[in-house]
């Protein structure tokens, strides 16, 4: 009993800090610039300007501000374009093309955090677009071509509050803090369950018992078995529990910004079991098209993987 309680004790310790001191000053900071960026529109007229260089690539002006938010902002907030797309008459096959690109590209709320423990933003940046747009591309042309490609009238105007003045600045700084605190707070409860759990899986074996299983196909394969703890984490528990455990791994140099940055492309996008689930909560279209769009982002996160293993 003593050693279950100091476990949640440390693993609790360990959450709030990692939310409180690293995710939401980052968050804070990041989120306030897209908001004042948008209040005053720049991103606007950065969609109209990449709409027609994407739409190849099966994406729509939406489409594009989805990319910007899951780079930029969190891997929750193409939730909104997702709906606004369904409801504005996107077809099936735009939205299923557009859900693979946000699978498969890097979410802001586990990259930006991640970059005080050694992560390559040039690098990310670069490989979470490129990614993005093979997902978008192979969904688009390959997995989701059998599904409908008939659009309502479609508005693609992008509908945000505006920031003219000193008070109008304040109010949308003032929101983002709010979004970034909210978002910081509601990581904590996943962040200790999983830190409670991996935790408990290296006290009493299990994770030892794992490594030795697998241990031998991955070294065949050049992976560093270091990476089967993250790795079971990211895609269970989703990307932010991913960075509370690579920073308890890192403190115990277990990880280092090189072995960061070389898995960063399989490790750092929100296709896991929480990212999945929530984001294919934006409607009924979209849950009903996930599939294809999950083929389409296995590619894009395959190139991802390619690319930092490659160049980092």
């Amino acid at each position: 009993m003593d050693l279950l309680v100091d476990i949640v004790l440390r693993a609790g310790r360990s959450a709030v800090e990692l939310s409180l001191f690293i995710l939401l000053p980052v968050m804070v900071v990041m989120l306030s610039l897209m908001r004042l960026l948008e209040a005053r529109g720049a991103l606007d007229r950065l969609v109209l300007l990449l709409t027609p260089l994407l739409r190849p690539f099966g994406l729509t002006g939406l489409g594009v501000f989805a990319a910007l938010q899951i780079n930029f902002v969190s891997f929750a907030a193409p939730m909104a374009t997702l709906t606004m797309m369904e409801q504005r008459g996107a077809s099936d096959r735009h939205l299923a093309a557009t859900l693979a690109m946000v699978f498969a590209m890097a979410q802001a709320n586990a990259a930006f955090p991640m970059l005080t423990m050694g992560l390559d933003f040039t690098l990310t940046l670069v490989f979470s677009l490129l990614g993005g747009l093979a997902a978008a591309a192979a969904t688009y042309y390959l997995f989701g071509r059998q599904l409908s490609a008939t659009e309502e009238p479609f508005d693609e105007s992008l509908r945000h509050p505006v920031a003219e003045s000193a008070k109008g600045v304040l109010d949308v700084i003032n929101r983002a803090g709010a979004e970034a605190f909210k978002i910081a707070i509601g990581a904590i409860p996943m962040l200790v369950l999983s830190l409670v759990a991996v935790t408990a899986l290296k006290k009493f074996g299990a994770l030892d018992l794992l490594t030795v299983v697998i241990a031998p196909a991955l070294q065949w394969l050049g992976i560093d078995p270091v990476l089967i703890l993250p790795a079971l984490t990211k895609y269970l528990a989703g990307g932010t529990a991913m960075m509370g455990v690579v920073d308890e791994m890192r403190r115990a140099g277990q990880i280092g910004p090189l072995l960061l940055n070389q898995s960063a492309g399989f490790l750092i996008s929100p296709f896991d079991l929480p990212g999945v689930a929530v984001l294919i909560s934006a409607g009924a279209r979209v849950a009903r098209v996930w599939k294809a769009a999950a083929l389409g982002a296995c590619c894009g996160i395959l190139l991802r993987t390619m690319g930092h293993a490659l160049f980092a």
